[in-house]
């Protein structure tokens, strides 16, 4: 493998992007795909929860035109991020994919990010608070049962380019499971994906 280059170009030729198994917030036969690749103690993953998510969700995906597919990239060195990304995977378990998203919301409001701004011991916390079982949640963590699946998103992220969070791919969904996507990389403002998905959207 070749070292990093201190400032790498970004590729920016769509990509078959695979939505693998994983939650997706919104219509499900939404016309629009955008899969993000995201960790959950990344400080430019929650500017984009604070700054940008909202507003993609009222105008895209409440109106049915947008579904958002979450995978996980969690950096080696945010050490709290594998387990919380586990974490929400064992949330899943217990309540779908709207849970997973009402815990993907708590722990993005509640970190302060950078790696540890979240401790572990506050996970089972919010899942009892929003109304699943703490324990249960606890001991699915504590078994690794998500661990394989967070590491196959981490794995997909590299084969695709994305070695950097939060990265986002955004093109028309297709029944094959896979979407050729548009990246976006950063924590981009609102505009940005209002220009993408718009494009989209007209073709």
């Amino acid at each position: 493998q070749q070292a990093p280059q201190a400032a790498p170009t970004e590729d920016k030729s769509p990509k078959k992007v695979s939505l693998d198994n994983d939650p997706v917030q919104g219509n499900k036969n939404a016309k629009i795909t955008m899969i993000e690749f995201s960790d959950y103690e990344c400080p430019f993953c929650k500017r984009y929860f604070d700054q940008a998510y909202s507003q993609i969700k009222k105008d895209y995906v409440d109106t049915g035109k947008l579904k958002i597919v979450y995978r996980d990239l969690p950096l080696s060195f945010h050490q709290n991020a594998h387990k919380e990304a586990e974490a929400a995977e064992c949330s899943r378990e217990q309540g779908g994919d709207e849970m997973y998203f009402k815990f993907h919301d708590e722990v993005f409001k509640r970190t302060t990010s950078n790696g540890t701004g979240l401790a572990l011991d506050q996970l089972p916390i919010i899942a009892n608070e929003l109304g699943i079982n703490g324990q249960a949640l606890q001991t699915c963590i504590d078994a690794g049962t998500y661990k394989a699946e967070v590491d196959k998103d981490i794995a997909d992220a590299g084969a695709v380019g994305a070695n950097g969070t939060p990265t986002f791919f955004i093109g028309k969904s297709q029944s094959s499971g896979t979407i050729i996507g548009t990246s976006l990389v950063g924590a981009q403002p609102f505009t940005a994906f209002q220009k993408l998905i718009d494009q989209e959207l007209k073709k």
